[in-house]
């Protein structure tokens, strides 16, 4: 008998917390041919989804897929999502959540799926990278003022 993976009943816990706490449970997705999203709004073979209950209408948290209708542009969209292919769960407003090691595609798929955490998209801040250049440092004094 194979063993049940814990990764769909991780993804509705950490989705269940960030919905009790009022947070927007954001999904990052590897995304290949067993995805349905819409295309232009993936970058880099991943694409951050909204799934809050605001931003979801008919959302099904499955073992094996994860399936909802969101708009995009404001166009209604039936997106789905294997659970294999997800590669983090957070909240949008702290980061906090989970990420997920993505399972290899099945043979013939072309996708490439390596994906590690720090090359998820944020949808908080982007960390600093070499090409952005550092703000000019001030002279050593702060420029706030103390208010009694």
């Amino acid at each position: 008998m194979s063993e049940i993976s814990t990764k769909p009943y991780l993804i509705r816990a950490i989705f269940q917390w960030c919905v009790d706490q009022g947070f927007a449970p954001y999904l990052a997705v590897a995304v290949d041919n067993r995805t349905t999203v819409p295309r232009n709004f993936v970058q880099d073979g991943q694409i951050v989804l909204n799934i809050s209950p605001d931003a979801t209408q008919s959302l099904v948290m499955g073992n094996e897929l994860i399936a909802f209708q969101a708009r995009f542009g404001g166009i209604a969209q039936n997106i789905s999502v294997p659970v294999d292919s997800v590669s983090a769960i957070y909240a949008r407003e702290n980061g906090h959540g989970m990420a997920f090691e993505v399972s290899a595609l099945p043979s013939g798929d072309a996708a490439d799926t390596d994906v590690n955490i720090e090359s998820l998209p944020s949808a908080v801040s982007s960390p600093l990278t070499d090409d952005v250049p550092e703000p000019p440092k001030g002279g050593g004094r702060s420029h706030l003022k103390l208010v009694k």
